[in-house]
């Protein structure tokens, strides 16, 4: 007798439990736990890491995260207006702007505000102002294109009974369009904040004194000190606390927003 789409569904779905089941009981039986607990859960350099993963390297993560959003939305916005504007060449630079930084990593614009220019215009910035100005240039190229697209998803109807009232062009922007499109667009800027949250990572690129150190950083040394993974973990479960409470609220957002999307 032929299964149904449902039943075959059924089974195939019994399929993967059971080779998922059959794989962790594998792993379970090999696995030298003893090794493993050592490596990743020794409670001994855990107290070690404590308070300074909290106090300098948690805190100095969310400040560089904090300062480059802060920025980055700024110049992203400005961008974002660039590229809806009737005059052609802020559409072009705002264009070539965003197609450059979203195409090349922020890898590489750390080393650039870094290393290069200082050594080309024998300029150098402080390290809380490259980290700054390098996630900020990195997540306007992202940010700006969501904006435009929030501006755009605002109902016409909007903006035509605005203007009818006798309101200028900017002021319907600023006061109208704007923040109605910050409703639709939370949910992305959200998860533009945790993409920014992971890059603040780059910072180990320029080179940081002790109260400078963010999670990957601290990390890392502590990793390279105590000869194990166990600072590595804390430094990962440290981001989770961050990100995924922001993740939830992203998915709040759009919920609360309808789920309007934005492209």
């Amino acid at each position: 007798m032929a299964l149904s789409k449902r039943q075959r569904s059924k089974v195939f779905r019994g399929v993967q439990y059971g080779v998922l089941v059959v794989v962790l009981i594998v792993i379970a039986l090999v696995a030298d736990w003893g090794t493993i607990k050592r490596a990743f859960f020794d409670f001994e350099v855990m107290s070690k890491l404590f308070p300074d993963v909290i106090f300098i390297a948690l805190k100095n993560t969310i400040i560089y995260t904090a300062l480059g959003f802060t920025v980055g939305l700024v110049l992203g916005l400005v961008l974002a207006l660039m590229k809806l504007s009737p005059v052609p060449p802020y559409r072009w630079i705002a264009t070539i702007y965003i197609e450059f930084f979203r195409g090349i990593p922020a890898l590489l614009v750390f080393i650039a505000f870094n290393f290069g220019i200082p050594l080309a215009f024998q300029v150098r910035f402080d390290n809380l102002t490259t980290v700054t100005i390098a996630l900020a240039i990195v997540g306007a190229a992202y940010m700006a294109e969501t904006i435009r697209a929030g501006i755009q998803a605002v109902p016409k109807g909007q903006i035509e009974a605005a203007r009818s009232l006798g309101m200028s062009q900017g002021r319907t922007m600023a006061t109208v369009v704007i923040p109605q499109a910050f409703r639709i667009i939370l949910p992305p800027l959200t998860n533009e904040l945790i993409m920014l949250t992971k890059d603040s990572s780059l910072i180990y690129l320029i080179g940081v004194q002790y109260e400078q150190l963010e999670l990957t950083k601290f990390g890392r040394d502590a990793m390279n000190q105590y000869r194990g993974m166990t600072p590595i973990l804390i430094a990962g479960a440290l981001y989770l606390i961050i990100t995924l409470p922001l993740g939830y609220l992203s998915r709040r957002l759009e919920r609360h927003t309808g789920g309007k999307k934005v492209s």
